[in-house]
């Protein structure tokens, strides 16, 4: 029998949560903004942590059952043999592309991104205190090469290229021909890779940016958290590719600091024991898509999405409306919904927002119906 951990949840329920989602704004408001999910948890990840509170297991966190679980996953969803002593854990993504930046950079080295990106991308460059470098998405929504090439020439044996795939906000999934030509462009160039792949559980086609010819001086940040709904366990994994050993070395020992022992038990049961769960996830965020666009399409046909699915989150084009300032903005004040600022993502993004689609059908009818009555 299919589960499906998107349904048959009271909007009652959900607002008895007291994570950001559901908490950050008024009880009149409909949150479709931050990537936490509406979901039923997963049996396996319940079962998980209530045995190890249940055994007084809540010390520090130790060994590699979580990376030998991703491990584990990779074989089996993307026929990917990764070598789990390349893996380290990390408190969450963010945390490991910012030492990974530290790692293979120095301060003022130049940092490309590929706007619109996510934002903590942009804290990532400032704290790090290197040089931001913007090399936009074309207008086909996918990774300029092109303009790639120009700048890893530009940089080149000093900068470094933080890669999103799937990307986040478009929701765009990288193919293989362009992740190897940004492999073979950061060797030519000398440029490191730094990936960001925490929606990959969620996109059809995904391709692992380490298993593409040229790619073994990259690193990669992923986590559980975001395919199952795990934000609240802290724990994330650092992956370096072969030729990256000497960094994986160089590592600060504080850098596991912040890892949740509670986080690893929850995130090796999800990536070991949840993959049915995920199969249901996708089956009912595949209908949520659906939904939407028709609905989009019939009620605010004035919005442009892109439709792709490499998450759950909708990159949505409002620019054919005329308004000025942020769009976000005006359908929180009209319309009492509440989706991300499209200059979260970078400058000049104004006029467009990111909406999570990762709910149930009768708050994808009721989001859309709000955001219809304000344009």
């Amino acid at each position: 029998m299919t589960i499906h951990p998107l349904r048959d949840l009271p909007v009652e329920d959900l607002r008895r949560r007291t994570s950001l989602k559901w908490t950050l704004y008024p009880d009149d408001v409909l949150p479709m903004f931050v990537a936490e999910m509406d979901v039923h948890p997963i049996p396996a990840v319940i079962e998980a942590v209530e045995r190890a509170v249940h055994n007084g297991d809540t010390g520090y966190p130790f060994g590699a059952a979580y990376a030998e679980a991703f491990a584990r996953f990779a074989d089996e969803r993307w026929d990917w043999q990764l070598d789990p002593a390349l893996v380290v854990g990390v408190a969450d993504v963010m945390t490991g592309m910012r030492e990974a930046v530290r790692l293979v950079s120095s301060p003022g080295d130049p940092v490309i991104v590929s706007p619109p990106i996510y934002a903590p991308f942009y804290a990532t460059v400032e704290r790090t205190e290197r040089e931001l470098v913007t090399v936009p998405m074309t207008a086909a929504g996918r990774l300029d090469l092109d303009g790639l090439a120009d700048a890893f020439a530009r940089v080149a044996g000093r900068g470094t290229y933080l890669l999103c795939n799937p990307h986040n906000p478009t929701s765009v999934v990288h193919t293989r021909a362009e992740l190897t030509c940004v492999a073979e462009l950061a060797t030519e160039h000398r440029v490191r890779v730094v990936v960001d792949e925490i929606h990959a559980p969620l996109a059809d086609g995904f391709v692992p940016f380490l298993s593409v010819p040229g790619s073994e001086a990259a690193v990669v940040a992923t986590s559980a958290s975001k395919a199952f709904n795990l934000a609240g366990f802290k724990a994330g994994l650092l992956i370096f590719g072969d030729a990256a050993r000497a960094d994986l070395k160089r590592l600060p020992p504080t850098l596991g600091h912040g890892l949740s022992h509670l986080g690893v038990i929850a995130h090796t049961a999800a990536f070991d024991d949840g993959r049915e769960w995920l199969d249901g996830l996708l089956v009912d965020l595949a209908e949520n898509r659906t939904q939407f666009g028709t609905l989009l399409g019939e009620q605010a046909p004035g919005l442009r999405w892109n439709g792709e699915a490499g998450t759950y989150l909708a990159w949505i084009d409002a620019r054919r409306l005329g308004w000025t300032g942020e769009v976000a903005d005006r359908l929180l004040r009209e319309g009492r919904v509440a989706v991300n600022l499209g200059s979260e993502f970078g400058h000049g993004f104004e006029q467009h927002i990111r909406v999570n689609l990762a709910t149930t059908p009768e708050l994808i009818a009721e989001g859309v119906a709000r955001i219809a009555a304000s344009t």
